[in-house]
């Protein structure tokens, strides 16, 4: 991920997440991208779930807590929605899912109504941004996400572990979110993790939301 962008446009709110490389649809799911999957944690305001959404094994720290939740697939909305209502429980009304979404060059875009993000000043929201990718065929109760493994292979990223107690996500914003080096630390803090010596998780990936300057 090299950019974020949040853009009020009349009674809508754009979002739009950039990456380093040009957007492929080698599975053909018709959105001009399939291998991406992106979360859009947002903090409108008191409250809200600190557990992330199902699969990507992280939670939220304290005062951190999202609001709403606004998912870019390249699935159908529909489906999502469906994965949605039958994994997510209680968080699930906060859950957004834009009618259309749209990868172009190297950017996934999709807009929904500001109403739904409960009105409000978006320039002022706390935000975090989860990277992950497509998974049509997701294991038990994740959410369309996939998993990072030990070691990678065809359908599998490495650098985790295998006894799902390591955070899956492939990035997220930190620090302010402007692509200073030191933000590179600030991840690695966040994500952070420890295994219980039979593989159960002792401590887990916390984040942060990051604000505009």
């Amino acid at each position: 991920m090299t950019a974020f962008d949040v853009k009020v446009n009349g009674k809508k709110v754009d979002f739009a997440v950039t990456f380093n490389s040009s957007l492929e649809d080698p599975w053909r799911m018709g959105g001009g991208f399939s291998v991406q999957m992106v979360f859009i944690a947002i903090k409108t305001g008191e409250g809200g779930s600190k557990e992330g959404p199902p699969g990507t094994n992280v939670t939220f720290a304290e005062g951190n807590e999202w609001n709403k939740l606004v998912i870019l697939s390249p699935q159908p909305p529909g489906r999502v929605k469906s994965e949605v209502e039958n994994k997510m429980g209680s968080m699930a009304s906060g859950v957004i899912i834009p009618n259309r979404v749209k990868g172009s060059g190297n950017t996934i875009s999709g807009s929904v109504d500001l109403d739904q993000l409960g009105g409000g000043d978006p320039a002022k929201w706390g935000y975090q941004v989860l990277v992950q990718s497509n998974e049509g065929f997701p294991e038990g109760k994740d959410l369309l996400t996939r998993k990072v493994n030990e070691y990678e292979g065809q359908h599998r990223f490495g650098g985790g572990t295998d006894t799902d107690c390591d955070p899956h996500v492939m990035d997220i914003l930190a620090g302010d979110g402007t692509g200073a080096a030191t933000e590179a630390d600030a991840q690695h803090e966040m994500l952070k993790y420890e295994c219980n010596p039979d593989g159960t998780r002792k401590s887990g990936a916390v984040l942060k939301m990051v604000y505009k300057k």
